[in-house]
């Protein structure tokens, strides 16, 4: 009985924590600044995952509390142009997202939603999922089709460790160029903009 306990809390923790099982071999495609990023082909998907972890010295609630604020996390998630809070359920949060893409590809939109899990062990895990027919689509925006990912914060060695993992279906119609860039770069630039805000005193 015991051995089955801990077979489901396993496979649970890996439901909430690798959301992106089904990604194939991940490989680097950038180490610079204390920021590793990472790609994965996804199969029936024209567009790769991408996985970022970087240490930050700051403590988990500050990191935490930076994730939080709604509107001021604009200010550091990639080509954000505006983000606003919906609707908070008890560890369930749902977002709303305009962002800035760059010519000739459309503005991008997304509706989230979150859930927040805390371990026994002070870690902190957001899964992230798209949910495109939650609101009705804006004028002069591309709904953002699928989002699949996690945000994972843990304490280590006085700081944290973070870990930020998605794969998404644009919608519309994506340059592969624009694409290839945007997997890395969104991904770095966040956690590059996440950590320099977090570490200032």
């Amino acid at each position: 009985m015991g051995s089955l306990k801990q077979m489901a809390l396993v496979f649970g923790l890996s439901a909430v924590l690798v959301p992106l099982a089904f990604a194939e071999e991940w490989k680097e495609a950038k180490n610079e600044e204390g920021i590793k990023i990472e790609l994965s082909a996804i199969p029936g998907s024209d567009y790769k995952a991408y996985r970022g972890v970087t240490f930050i010295k700051a403590p988990l609630a500050k990191v935490r509390a930076l994730q939080e604020d709604i509107v001021g996390a604009c200010s550091w998630i990639h080509e954000c142009k505006s983000q606003k809070l919906l609707k908070t359920e008890g560890d369930q949060s749902w977002t709303y997202t305009q962002f800035n893409t760059p010519w000739p590809v459309t503005a991008r939109d997304s509706v989230m939603h979150v859930t927040t899990n805390v371990a026994a062990d002070g870690s902190l895990t957001r899964k992230l999922e798209g949910v495109p027919k939650y609101l009705p689509e804006e004028k002069g925006f591309v709904r953002v089709a699928k989002v699949d990912g996690f945000w994972k914060l843990q304490p280590k060695d006085g700081g944290t460790e973070v870990t930020y993992q998605v794969h998404t279906e644009p919608g519309g119609s994506v340059p592969s160029m624009v694409a290839n860039k945007f997997v890395v770069d969104a991904p770095f630039n966040t956690l590059k903009a996440l950590k320099a805000r977090a570490e200032k005193p």
